[in-house]
């Protein structure tokens, strides 16, 4: 996994029949920081939604992490705001163990919730997928446990496409001798016996063209009444420091 700065463009890709949406325009910037023990994230994204009479509305989030390369523990805050207005806080610590684990919460109540046993942390879990990728593997189910929820960890079903090798890449050359793979990951909330909503459908999805050193160049993130495409605008990949 390389530490990296990338910049996309968000556009409007599908609406549903009930949807009052539209049009959707905004950036997402994203960073990873390799700090030898861990893996620090940082995204901010920002989205302007019009509706079908003109009206707009500003929406944002920033959100952070810090997670353990063992992939044990993570430290994650995440603001989300609406025209300006915060809309949600969630932060706080997760310790992954043998059993399940324990997310401790201190935004937007001091709480603690149970993880599932064999609960991943995300950059785990990309790094899961990709491996599960170049062996072949087309379907990865987990819970994951990312600090976007305050309800805990979610069920996940991964599909993955056959394995790139690499490719011409004109726009970004240091892409061009990495291999890839698309993945698309559905996000369901845990039902209270724990069985998983993987048979119902999804609170979220998003797909990714990841390429062997954890960069996405192509992604799409469906919100359920809409869909937007994210493209690669800009990438910087930082020196390793360890």
């Amino acid at each position: 996994m390389a530490g990296h700065r990338a910049a996309y463009r968000l556009t409007l890709d599908k609406v549903r029949d009930n949807s009052d949406i539209a049009r959707a325009e905004g950036v997402m910037l994203y960073e990873v920081v390799d700090s030898c023990d861990g893996w620090a994230t940082r995204q901010r994204f920002q989205l302007r939604l019009t509706d079908r009479d003109g009206q707009d509305v500003e929406t944002a989030s920033d959100y952070s992490t810090f997670e353990t390369k063992d992939g044990k523990r993570i430290r994650f805050s995440l603001t989300q705001t609406s025209q300006g207005a915060v809309s949600q806080r969630v932060a706080g610590e997760a310790e992954v163990t043998p059993d399940g684990g324990l997310v401790k919460y201190t935004e937007p109540e001091a709480k603690e919730e149970p993880l599932p046993k064999g609960t991943l942390l995300p950059m785990l879990h990309t790094i899961r997928s990709l491996a599960a990728a170049r062996a072949g593997t087309r379907l990865m189910v987990v819970p994951l446990f990312d600090g976007t929820s305050a309800d805990g960890a979610q069920d996940t079903t991964t599909v993955i496409s056959a394995w790139t090798p690499p490719q011409p890449n004109g726009r970004f050359p240091g892409l061009a001798k990495l291999g890839s793979a698309r993945m698309r990951v559905a996000f369901f909330d845990r039902k209270d016996d724990g069985s998983g909503g993987g048979a119902s459908a999804p609170d979220y999805e998003v797909g990714l063209r990841y390429f062997e050193n954890g960069v996405a160049d192509e992604m799409s993130m469906d919100f359920g009444e809409f869909s937007v495409n994210g493209a690669l605008q800009e990438l910087s990949i930082l020196p390793n420091p360890c």
